[in-house]
């Protein structure tokens, strides 16, 4: 796609993809109608983020706590991402994309665990864009298993304590969290990573989002002053006209 989004930096963009059950009931089509669909919904935005600065892509698939929804539905996700992680590894490869899956895989059927395996291996040398799925992921989880294994003799830090979550399973840091679907909350997603992370929520049920959605995410991030705790390097005051505002607006979608 052309962007109008200056690329300044390389991007470590998060979505939780919500909104995949309402979107079909909507339409008067089973839940499962919607996971299809926002199945197509993570294609095109993955098409979309090498273009738009995004070097790093974490996508929330299916949470830990989603194994309380009814057996029909969680079966029917479960073949749903085995056979999108099959019919979707040659495109993944010719494109320079490199999938990894974070999250348990203890618990997943054993047709998804193989080929988890086989299209991460696969794709395993593409540079363009690094694809993370989370399936079966609980970010308080993976922070509790890695201070299980982290030693009592390392010297107590942030940092060193970031890298043993680092090679359990998480990556850097957020720069911009998305969430789909109207919902304000980060459902235990990327916790640590997301310690600055920029939020955007949109009322877009995730699969009506598109690269236009993402490109305007992040345009409104690129707008955005991060501070890390600091100060702006020039302190000025706000313009009379937008002294008193409280809400940034939602992100609308504009058509041509």
């Amino acid at each position: 796609m052309q962007s109008t989004v200056d690329k300044q930096a390389s991007l470590h963009v998060a979505i939780i993809m919500d909104g995949n059950g309402r979107w079909a009931t909507q339409r008067g089509l089973p839940r499962s109608a919607g996971h299809r669909s926002g199945v197509l919904a993570a294609r095109r935005v993955t098409d979309a983020a090498p273009d738009l600065g995004v070097t790093t892509l974490t996508l929330f698939a299916f949470s830990s706590d989603n194994w309380r929804r009814p057996r029909a539905e969680v079966n029917a996700l479960m073949s749903l991402l085995r056979h999108h992680l099959v019919s979707e590894v040659q495109r993944l490869v010719e494109n320079g994309i490199r999938l990894t899956v974070i999250g348990r895989r203890d618990r997943l059927p054993d047709g998804l665990s193989n080929a988890i395996l086989a299209a991460e291996k696969a794709s395993a040398v593409g540079q363009r864009l690094s694809l993370r799925i989370a399936i079966d992921y609980s970010s308080r989880a993976a922070i509790a298993e890695a201070a299980v294994r982290w030693s009592a003799g390392r010297t107590p830090s942030h940092e060193s304590f970031g890298r043993m979550l680092a090679r359990q399973e998480a990556g850097t840091d957020v720069d911009l969290l998305i969430r789909s679907g109207g919902e304000k909350r980060l459902s235990d997603f990327l916790l640590w990573e997301c310690a600055y992370a920029e939020l955007c929520f949109l009322d877009t049920l995730w699969p009506d989002f598109d690269g236009r959605d993402l490109e305007a995410a992040i345009a409104d991030f690129r707008r955005r002053e991060r501070r890390f705790g600091g100060l702006p390097s020039v302190e000025a005051p706000l313009p009379a006209a937008t002294r008193h505002e409280v809400h940034r607006p939602l992100i609308q979608r504009t058509t041509a």
